[in-house]
């Protein structure tokens, strides 16, 4: 399980970047809400960049990775990070905690820095989960755990799963790291996770992205739900979420299908491929060697060679001739004839004599074809840059014992020039792995696979073999898909028609990665395509509801007579509605003597926020403190606008103290609310009780006489008046 999905990495990868930028898109349009704008845009700026970051990991995996594109990988991964921690910072400080500024966030990057110049890019990336992804997934778990205390229903649920899910990504992103140089990375890290668990660490990070994505998308649904209050709408956003997180997992499964699919297409492809060139590789080798093969055969069947043996005095040169025909007509570059000692008695040129030809006479090649047998091997010279393909052969008189050695010697070097078009790395190896002829010149002489204890010693000492840390794992008999110096490759192995000496050759897997790249591609165009259809199709019946909501809202008023008692700019009751409602309420209260009271109160400075923003924000202002009034009043009491800037409170069944205390709340409540551009803003408040026998006009007039004295006494404040209280003041001489 593991080592295939170790081979889906790609596709973990586009998903995993998938789900965060799906959070982003959820997270900047849920960021409209005012009072949480600011954290859930750090958080879709967190999931914007991690995204994007995962995404390029994919890169580096299908097309290759560098040094600075490393780098610039680690960058944005701290960058994310720290935007994540600035989302848990600012969403508890929302909530009542006091934590520091941003100025913290100061050592954790610099230990980031001195764990990069210290041990490099892959350590700086490790520190950057551990100081900063670690921290900033908790504190997001705790921040949205503390919401959920304070949410019910369908949110609560929600907002415990996205907790959950925060705490499960903490250990992820910022526990199981890559193997790095320093504690606990060296023993806590993903290749001993992949090793328990048999998934790779990047499945489980793109798992937990794609719940935690859901979980918010699903929280911004149900508090767009509620703010249109329709059960129909309500009812559409659940089944939309349900509807389109099956879409989504299906579009992915199938899209993983498919690029896997594409990629067997291609393993398929690149193994046929790699057969065929291999055994072309070998059909190359084997028309040199072969003529090789039988040219000595012949030589040493020639009666010419023998006077070169037998020592007949004069009758040497037809055997020289012979030496020398054969020599040319097999294309070798020497030939020998040796006797039954080993010693060279003759050579196929004036530089071959037998003082400065190799010891032959010792080889296996010799020992062989003297006991009577053909041999045949490869001699590689690292120190002379030499590489012959060497053939020998028993010589015979007649049917008697042998009494020498024919030897031709073939050198290989137009074989090493031919493969240099192959655009795949090949290798010539010998039976100890070492590389003796490559189209990949710095390969030359290195050790292909690993070798034992004896053999490895041995190599040590040959001056030609280098590297001796093995490019591959383990020996391949055949082929095998397998890492070959870190990279995953196709190697293909056959041994030559001559001993244990073997050509190999490798196809790189990231070829086979910009295959199944089409896929991810595919799956990516049909994502977006169905989002855009989701998100479509919710517009479309959220306008459909709101026009069908203003639609029954005008048709209501009509009937009613809404429009005659209500303020068109504010939507509340105005004089119209309050008078008749006034006079009833100081009726009922006077008939069965029940308390009645007034609070009227007007905005403070209302007349400098119209000179300084402009009318049109003076009445927005009204407009959103009339949305806000109803929330913090009982159903019971009447709310109008009184005029311009002020609004009348009316209070049956409370007294003048009761209702000084809810004004006093009411007063508070405004002050702590931020009105968007104006800022917060401050209301004064003028409370009184009702009198039996007194007129409406009487009764409102008190209350405006306690307004007065707030405004006199600094504003922001509320004034009760009594009902003996004299008003001897005047409201028009306050500025």
């Amino acid at each position: 399980m593991s080592g295939f999905l170790s081979g889906q990495l790609d596709f973990i990868f586009f998903f995993y970047g998938m789900a965060f930028l799906l959070l982003a898109a959820t997270c900047w349009s849920g960021a409209r809400d005012r009072d949480q704008g600011e954290a859930w845009t750090m958080l879709g700026a967190f999931a914007f960049v991690h995204g994007i970051g995962e995404w390029l990991d994919m890169t580096a995996l299908t097309v290759g990775d560098t040094p600075s594109f490393a780098l610039a990988r680690t960058a944005l991964l701290t960058l994310s990070f720290l935007l994540l921690l600035d989302f848990a910072r600012l969403e508890a400080t929302r909530l009542g905690f006091k934590l520091p500024g941003r100025w913290i966030y100061s050592p954790l990057v610099l230990a980031v820095v001195l764990a990069g110049i210290a041990y490099g890019v892959v350590a700086a990336a490790i520190m950057a989960r551990y100081a900063l992804g670690i921290v900033g997934a908790a504190g997001a778990s705790l921040v949205l755990g503390w919401q959920a205390k304070v949410s019910s229903g369908a949110a609560k649920r929600l907002a415990i799963g996205t907790s959950a899910a925060f705490a499960l990504y903490a250990l992820a992103v910022g526990l199981i790291v890559a193997p790095g140089p320093f504690w606990p990375s060296t023993v806590l890290n993903q290749d001993a996770f992949a090793a328990v668990v048999g998934v790779p660490i990047q499945l489980v990070r793109g798992l937990l992205a794609c719940w935690i994505s859901l979980s918010i998308w699903a929280i911004w649904g149900e508090r767009h739900a509620a703010d249109v209050a329709s059960p129909h709408y309500t009812s559409f956003v659940r089944q939309q979420f349900t509807w389109t997180a099956v879409a989504m997992g299906t579009i992915l499964v199938c899209g993983w299908m498919l690029t896997e699919h594409l990629g067997v297409i291609y393993r398929e492809n690149v193994q046929k491929e790699a057969r065929t060139d291999i055994e072309l590789l070998s059909s190359r080798l084997a028309a040199d060697t072969s003529g090789i093969d039988a040219m000595v055969r012949a030589l040493a069947g020639s009666p010419s060679v023998l006077p070169l043996l037998t020592g007949s005095s004069g009758q040497d040169a037809p055997g020289r001739a012979v030496l020398e025909l054969n020599v040319e007509a097999s294309g070798a570059r020497r030939g020998f004839i040796l006797d039954r000692s080993g010693k060279i008695v003759a050579s196929s040129g004036p530089d071959e004599t037998p003082q400065n030809a190799p010891g032959y006479g010792s080889s296996p090649l010799f020992q062989s074809s003297i006991a009577g047998a053909p041999h045949s091997q490869f001699l590689v010279d690292p120190g002379a840059g030499t590489r012959d393909y060497l053939a020998s052969y028993p010589i015979r008189t007649g049917a008697g014992p042998v009494i020498g050695v024919a030897v031709l010697a073939k050198s290989l070097d137009g074989f090493a020039r031919d493969l240099q078009q192959f655009n795949r790395p090949y290798f010539l190896v010998d039976p100890d792995g070492v590389i003796v002829m490559t189209n990949r010149p710095h390969d030359l002489n290195r050790v292909l696979w690993p070798s034992n204890g004896p053999t490895r010693t041995q190599l040590a000492h040959r001056s030609g073999a280098k590297n001796l840390h093995p490019m591959l794992a383990h020996g391949i008999v055949d082929a095998s898909w397998t890492s070959v110096d870190g990279a995953s490759n196709y190697v293909r192995r056959r041994f030559v028609d001559h001993g244990d000496w073997s050509l190999v050759i490798l196809n790189p897997m990231r070829e086979m990665f910009a295959t199944r790249f089409l896929g991810i591609v595919i799956t990516l165009l049909i994502t977006v395509m169905a989002l855009v259809y989701q998100l479509g199709r919710g517009r479309r019946v959220h306008d459909d509801i709101q026009l069908d909501n203003r639609l029954k809202l005008q048709e209501l008023a009509r009937t009613l007579g809404v429009k005659a008692t209500t303020d068109p700019l504010t939507g509340l009751h105005n004089r119209l509605k309050l008078g008749p409602t006034l006079v009833d309420e100081m009726q009922r209260a006077e008939r069965y003597r029940t308390p009645l009271s007034l609070v009227l109160f007007d905005i403070d400075h209302f007349k400098t926020i119209n000179d300084t923003y402009g009318h049109p924000v003076g009445d927005q202002v009204l407009v959103e403190l009339a949305r806000l009034l109803p929330t913090l009043i009982r159903s019971t009491d009447l709310l109008a606008r009184w005029g311009g800037e002020e609004f009348l409170i009316l209070a049956p069944g409370s007294d003048g103290p009761m209702a000084f205390q809810a004004a006093e709340k009411l007063r508070d409540a405004i002050s702590r609310v931020s009105f968007d551009p104006v800022g917060s803003l401050t209301c004064s408040f003028g409370v009184t009780q009702f009198t039996a026998g007194e007129t409406a006009a009487q009764f409102i007039a008190r209350a405006d006489g306690a307004l007065y004295r707030a405004k006199a006494d600094g504003r922001n404040q509320v004034q009760l008046a009594l009902p003996a209280e004299p008003e001897n003041r005047r409201r028009a001489n306050v500025a």
